[in-house]
């Protein structure tokens, strides 16, 4: 059987300045870590498996199990590359987050004046109610190059003219996305990277590439439904979908820090502000 005090003592024995500093950098290490991946797929399933690990160490130290132990031993590298490339989407985008936030946590001027946000919202709600079909992708901290790369220059400033003309049927542009920077448009007609994630059958081509882009990066993605005439939003890779004009709002303050003049009651449905609502 396993002697607890035995071990204990020993630990107590060896522990030094360097054990402390060693304990702080991991500690820290593995805060950061659960915080960047706080929310995602990938975090629920390491809360499960360190419950299973734990349980099989206490069980192999207790009741001295040879090949348990030696299996956890042997097993751990094997089973981080394994989270590393199930996860790689949300480790990567927990990664980008770091690089656009530092260690701190202090992000960049993510910004969009409220006059702007009111031009692309309009444009939005009329693209919707004459059901044609558009991908307004709005950037924030992450560089958004590779895709205007492929997309058409326009450099032009938002005009809801210049949107809903850039999205009417059978303009050579229609299909793709139209990306904004703050207060000008920069590119249209681009091609978005697709979701694998299993969506349900209502939602189309336009729907899984919004929701790709804002799998690896912190855009914002506004998607009309040519079909239903419908509104949804993605962000921080997830889509809340449909959602009335109201709710638009409510969303975009909180996602760009704006104040916007809202100007119908409010309704009795309230929507999360954090994007937790998923499919």
């Amino acid at each position: 059987m396993f002697d607890f005090s035995g071990e204990f003592i020993d630990l107590v024995a060896s522990f030094d300045i360097s054990s402390v500093v060693d304990i702080v950098i991991v500690g820290g290490a593995l805060y950061w870590l659960l915080l960047l991946l706080r929310g995602t797929a990938a975090m629920s399933v390491l809360r499960g498996a360190a419950v299973l690990l734990v349980v099989a160490f206490l069980l192999a130290r207790i009741f001295d199990l040879v090949v348990l132990n030696w299996l956890l031993r042997n097993a751990l590298t094997g089973l981080v590359l394994a989270v590393v490339i199930i996860f790689q989407s949300d480790i990567r985008r927990a990664l980008e987050k770091l690089g656009r936030t530092g260690v701190w946590g202090l992000a960049s001027n993510r910004r969009i004046e409220p006059h702007v946000l009111e031009l692309i919202i309009s444009s939005v709600l009329k693209l919707a109610r004459d059901n044609v079909g558009a991908l307004v992708v709005l950037e924030r901290d992450t560089g958004l190059a590779d895709v205007i790369e492929v997309g058409i220059s326009v450099n032009a400033r938002v005009g809801g003219e210049l949107l809903e003309t850039l999205f009417f049927p059978g303009t050579p542009m229609h299909d793709g996305a139209v990306v904004i920077q703050r207060g000008r448009i920069l590119a249209a007609g681009c091609t978005l990277p697709l979701s694998s994630r299993v969506m349900a059958s209502r939602f189309g081509t336009r729907h899984r590439a919004g929701l790709g882009l804002t799998e690896t990066t912190d855009a914002v993605v506004l998607i009309t439904s040519e079909e239903r005439g419908e509104i949804s939003l993605a962000a921080n890779g997830r889509l809340v979908s449909p959602v009335n004009e109201r709710q638009l709002r409510v969303q975009l303050e909180t996602l760009f820090e704006v104040d916007l003049q809202e100007n119908e009651p409010p309704e009795p449905r309230s929507i999360n502000p954090d994007l937790s609502e998923a499919l």
